[in-house]
């Protein structure tokens, strides 16, 4: 079953939403358009983080992603772990465990007496940072509660699935003066960066289009076999929204690339989607009797595209399918004047470097001259997505450490997310095009630095231990 929208046919769909990029307005919407400030709000646009000595880390959510990331913490200079929060008792004793003897530091205090007890470890006076990697629907409120008790967040994909709740995220880190930002792990990959690098380098010359996305066959054992807890937690969002749910680690650092919400934005988007067939065909070939998947109704179609345009006249294309037979790419390409780029296998094009045959390039070691300094000064230290994870850790505390601004910012991942919201609302309309609000309200047409900075050379700032 499709929610009403999802069924029009792709052609027709795409067809409707480039007849509204072509000129036709975007649909009305009372929470697009450029909205001023409220009461004590004020932008975060190049607002530094206080400095630390020590950065003092809680973790909420100790599952498949937040046990994966709390050893990278432990080499990293100047982070300590000082509170662990999981529904499950004995994942926060082996979590604390592990900090005691594999970090070599002191016990941290654990949070798991039901659903709410991460509110009484946000309200911590030894938590600097706090770090969210639960199921999608907690992420809002867990976010808000720590930024009201004067925490910097740190939040797993995506921020917030509705458009309110987003909204709302911009406005409670501008009235509390806190950083909330998507922890992007992609963002710091290896070929990510040294794209962005040779980007700045002006070798793609202007940027035209790319796009992005995340094809992941999460049937087994993600979706269905119980590799996340609870089980059927992401499975869920099937049932929930049709729309395109997780496109950031492939859409994110092309938007990067073009400075989204750093001198250009996004400012409308249409979205088209397959029909819903791969997880009810899944569950009737491999899931016994009484599975709680057979209480399900799919509505999410198994592959969603969304088309963006830009205020510089570029588009992007995301992409989302976690549902069928497929091997794993980012659908990644990024197309200007002088060449191109793309994922999967990783390959190159660019007049600039000579490239004239017509034939593609290997993008190997051959173009390592062009690695951001925080693979040739950092490296993969300890793993993560082949170093991504690591990296993208350690670079968190040293902005915190150093008193930088982020290279992430609440605007950027308000962006980034709010093509989930605004993917459904494009297919219940029937794939008509729909505005993109402008989060940083007009605070986007200046460029402010962010992942292509070059090293910094301050001393770390102190300002609490």
């Amino acid at each position: 079953m499709l929610r009403s929208g999802a069924g029009v046919g792709v052609t027709a769909g795409l067809a409707a939403g480039l007849t509204g990029f072509a000129g036709l307005p975007a649909v009305a919407d009372d929470s697009t358009g450029r909205e001023p400030p409220r009461g004590r709000e004020k932008t975060m646009a190049d607002v530094p983080f206080e400095g630390f000595d020590t950065v003092r880390v809680a973790i909420i959510g100790l599952g498949n992603r937040g046990a994966g990331q709390l050893p990278l913490f432990f080499p990293i200079p100047g982070a300590r772990i000082t509170a662990l929060c999981d529904i499950r008792p004995e994942q926060t004793e082996r979590a604390a465990d592990r900090v005691e003897t594999e970090g070599g530091q002191p016990r941290p205090a654990t949070y798991s007496k039901g659903e709410d007890d991460y509110r009484n470890l946000v309200a911590r006076d030894d938590v600097d940072l706090v770090y969210i990697a639960t199921p999608w629907e907690w992420h809002y409120p867990m976010a808000k509660a720590a930024l009201r008790h004067g925490k910097h967040v740190a939040v797993e994909l995506p921020i917030a699935t509705r458009l309110d709740d987003i909204w709302d995220l911009v406005r409670t880190s501008e009235q509390t003066r806190k950083h909330c930002w998507l922890l992007e792990n992609c963002n710091y990959g290896r070929e990510e960066l040294r794209v962005l690098t040779m980007v700045k380098q002006g070798l793609f010359g202007d940027l035209l289009h790319g796009s992005g996305g995340y094809i992941h066959d999460l049937r087994n054992p993600f979706l269905f076999h119980g590799a996340y807890y609870p089980e059927g937690w992401r499975r869920k969002w099937h049932t929930r929204m049709n729309a395109s749910h997780y496109p950031m680690h492939g859409l994110a650092p092309v938007g990067a690339c073009m400075d989204i919400t750093r001198g250009d934005r996004f400012v409308r988007l249409v979205s088209v989607a397959s029909r819903a067939f791969g997880l009810a065909l899944y569950r009737k070939e491999h899931m016994p009797p009484g599975h709680p998947s057979w209480k399900d109704d799919y509505i999410s179609g198994d592959r969603n595209t969304c088309f963006i345009e830009t205020a510089k006249g570029r588009f992007l294309r995301a992409e989302h399918e976690v549902s069928t037979p497929h091997p794993y790419s980012r659908a990644n390409t990024l197309v200007g004047t002088r060449g191109v780029w793309t994922g999967d296998p990783q390959r190159i094009y660019l007049e600039t470097l000579g490239h004239n045959n017509h034939t593609w390039r290997d993008f190997n070691d051959d173009f390592k001259k062009h690695d951001h300094w925080l693979w040739t000064d950092v490296g993969p230290g300890g793993g993560g997505h082949g170093g991504m994870d690591y990296i993208s850790l350690w670079r968190t505390v040293q902005l915190m450490r150093l008193g930088l601004t982020p290279d992430i910012d609440v605007y950027d991942s308000a962006s980034w997310c709010s093509v989930i919201p605004l993917s459904e609302r494009s297919l219940t309309i029937g794939s008509r095009a729909v505005a993109v609000p402008d989060f940083t309200r007009g605070h986007w047409k200046k460029p402010r630095p962010g992942l292509s900075r070059g090293r910094p050379t301050q001393a770390a700032t102190t300002a609490r231990s």
